[in-house]
Formats: structure tokens, sequence, C-alpha cells
């Protein structure tokens, strides 16, 4: 068979050659992001943590300029991941997006690793491998397509963007309940996404696939990290 022809059908249609070359080339390429992400903030965190801490947090219409700003970047890197005819194009939105969480991150990073205590992040990073992790074995041993999820966490995604937003605006917290209960929602999201690489990503697609894993893996992090740096708080 072509590589076009291969590249034309999806992981869960292909040979079992072609399906385990595609998902190690996306989950190579999600680590590869996840590792690059972490060496970035490191950075950033140690170098300008404490001003861009203090410019995205300095008022709540910073927060949202800011929280416009990486959408705006993030469905471009999107855009050009999903790119079919540029592979360069490809790895640029993978980059950018990359980038771009990294920036995000750099405020709820600083402030945990300043003021959380050195075990935060490291627990956090530790729980949500574990969540992945077992959410992914759990997709890829029964091959079930979650797709049937995908306009309920959109609908949820929206709402709970609505509720952030407002919540910036009139300068009031979210608390615990939000937090738990977005980590939840990304959960949904990791067997969404992770179904999609076997059942709706063609073969060849490997950068796209890996992307949209990576913003899911990412904002599920962020949010674990919450949820950790709360219960440090109470202890």
């Amino acid at each position: 068979m072509s590589h076009a022809a291969a590249r034309d059908r999806f992981a869960i249609d292909a040979t079992d050659a072609e399906r385990a070359d595609f998902i190690a080339k996306t989950y190579v390429h999600l680590g590869w992001a996840v590792l690059a992400f972490a060496g970035l903030t490191a950075i950033l965190v140690k170098t300008v943590g404490p001003q861009l801490t203090e410019t995205f947090l300095g008022t709540r219409y910073a927060w949202l300029i800011v929280l416009g700003a990486f959408m705006l970047v993030g469905s471009v890197a999107q855009r050009w991941a999903q790119n079919a005819t540029s592979i360069r194009m490809q790895y640029a939105g993978l980059a950018l997006y990359v980038v771009a969480e990294a920036v995000i991150f750099v405020p709820i990073l600083f402030i945990a690793a300043n003021f959380a205590g050195p075990e935060v992040i490291p627990t956090a990073g530790i729980l949500t491998g574990a969540i992945f992790g077992g959410l992914t074995i759990t997709v890829m041993v029964t091959k079930k397509d979650f797709s049937f999820l995908g306009r309920a966490l959109q609908i949820a995604s929206f709402g709970a963007l609505g509720l952030i937003v407002v919540s910036l605006i009139f300068g009031f917290s979210l608390g615990l309940l939000f937090t738990c209960a977005m980590i939840v929602l990304m959960a949904g999201w990791v067997l969404y996404q992770t179904s999609n690489v076997l059942h709706h990503y063609p073969i060849g697609s490997h950068v796209a696939a890996s992307l949209a894993l990576f913003a899911t893996v990412a904002t599920l992090f962020w949010y674990v990290l919450r949820l950790v740096m709360a219960l440090s708080r109470s202890r």
C-alpha cells in the first residue's frame, strides 16, 4: 500500500504495524512537547518569573488580556499543526503552542515554587501523569470511541470559560469545588482526545494529535496543581 493511501486512513482501520507506528510517533512527540514545556517553564520561572507574575496578576483585566491572547495563539497553533501539506508548519504549530503554554504557566509555577512548598509541583506532576496514564491505558486497551463525549465536553468547557471570565471581571474566587470539577472535565477530554488518536486522526497526522493531547494534559496539570496548592495551604 502506498504511503499516501495509508495517510488517508484512520489508525483504527490501519494495519497493526501502521497503527503502532502512528501511536508511537504521537506519544513520542507528546513526550518531547512535555519535556520542552518543563525546560522552558523552569528557565522562565527563574529568569523572569517575578516580572511575568506581577504583570499577569497585577490586575484582573491584565489576566483577561493574557487569556484572550492565549486563546488566539492556541487557535493559530492548532491550524498550523493540522496543515496537511507542510510538515514544517505542523512543527511550528506545536512549538508555538508549547511556548504559549509555558508563558501562561509562569505565574502559577512561580507562586507554587516560592510559596507553596518544594513538593507541590512534583506531586502535581505525578498525579497528572497517573490520571493521564490510567485513562490512556483504558482507551488503548478497550479501543472504545469516546467521541460521543465531544458535545457535552464542549458545552461544559464553554460554561467553565464563562465562569472564569465572570470571576476575573468581578474579582471573586471560584473555589476548590470548581477546581475539582475542572479536573473531572479534563479527564473527560483525555478520554475524548485519546480515542480520537485511534479513531479520528489519519495516519501521518501525529503532530496534530500530539498537540491536542498536550493541550489537554497541560490544562489537567494546571488544575491538579491548583488542587495540590490549595490542599497544602489547608494543612
